[in-house]
């Protein structure tokens, strides 16, 4: 055996090259996105501020609560603990220096940190919008590829479902569905958070206007791929329709679903409030309404940082896997 045949072949310097590129730009685009991120949280952090100084009132007096009286000695402590008494640009750095230590302060009614509060109450809402959420993408995913390409008034009939459930409210499906499986068929437990069946209501009733939304931007995704050319030449190739669809077709309409369902689960927040409150369930909604008929300012702050939190971090997992879908873009 000569020396030649037993070395290992070279790496292609070509190839290795374009692999460094690549990596390269993908360096650059997560640091893109996690600066872009950090300046949109800087953004919801200044707003947040800038609306705690212009709400007209006292908020010693919110704290106290109304019809609670105190002397101007006593007003003037709370102020200094606070530090209400300092100017408003150094109020401002001192609010932002405690939001890096993740200190959210104390809530005004509750007299407990913020931060403790939310933390108590996210782990039922994130149960509750992952079960939705996933309830959302398979029940868009089954009617999107059953009607894709199909009769026109299989097409007609599963759009005009989804058109319902899009414009239809959260709370008034929440009622509906209550009305139906717990008062009539009693299957689901009106309220509660107590095992499986009690989330069931609540993660469809959050789920079916996701669904409907997602199905028809997938269908129409799937069509447009299934009369591209590389779907008709899998089919010349003998591929069947199921194949078709599953291997090849749904990668190219996925880009579109993505953006949306990252979108919709960023609001899937802001439909836990009513959904929550529909079926007595604890949680981020219950303790915004909370919050927000309270005046606790700054529980209510700490909950705008969280839904921006959750926007930033759910946009920049969705662009990071953009980059892993559609392979043209590590490219570009």
């Amino acid at each position: 055996m000569s020396t030649d045949s037993a070395r290992p072949a070279a790496a292609d310097p070509v190839a290795t090259a374009a692999r460094a590129a690549t990596a390269a730009r993908l360096v650059r685009a997560a640091v893109r996105r996690l600066l872009g991120a950090l300046a949109v949280l800087l953004g919801a952090a200044t707003v947040a501020f800038a609306a705690l100084q212009l709400i007209p009132g006292d908020p010693v007096t919110v704290m106290l609560g109304p019809g609670t009286a105190a002397t101007p000695e006593v007003k003037a402590a709370i102020q200094q603990q606070y530090g209400l008494d300092q100017p408003v640009p150094v109020q401002y750095l001192t609010y932002l220096g405690h939001l890096l230590t993740g200190d959210l302060g104390e809530s005004y009614q509750l007299q407990r940190p913020v931060v403790d509060l939310i933390a108590d109450q996210l782990g039922p809402t994130v149960e509750l919008g992952l079960t939705a959420l996933g309830l959302a993408v398979l029940l868009a995913l089954g009617a999107a590829v059953a009607t894709a390409g199909r009769r026109p008034a299989l097409r007609a009939l599963s759009s005009f479902a989804e058109l319902l459930a899009v414009s239809s409210p959260s709370y008034w499906i929440g009622i509906l569905l209550l009305t139906a499986f717990s008062f009539q068929l009693r299957i689901f437990p009106v309220a509660g958070d107590d095992g499986f069946a009690a989330l069931v209501l609540p993660a469809v009733t959050l789920a079916l206007p996701v669904a409907g939304m997602l199905a028809q931007v997938l269908r129409e995704g799937l069509e447009a791929a299934l009369g591209r050319p590389f779907a008709l030449t899998a089919r010349a190739r003998g591929l069947g329709s199921a194949a078709v669809v599953w291997r090849h077709a749904l990668r190219h309409a996925a880009v579109p679903v993505v953006t949306l369902t990252g979108w919709l689960t960023g609001s899937l927040l802001g439909g836990a409030v009513l959904v929550e409150s529909v079926f007595g369930r604890p949680g981020i909604g219950a303790l915004t309404l909370q919050a927000t008929t309270n005046k606790d300012l700054p529980l209510v702050v700490g909950l705008v940082l969280l839904s921006a939190l959750v926007f930033v971090v759910i946009s920049t997992l969705l662009d990071l896997l953009y980059l892993v879908i559609d392979p043209r873009l590590r490219t570009g």
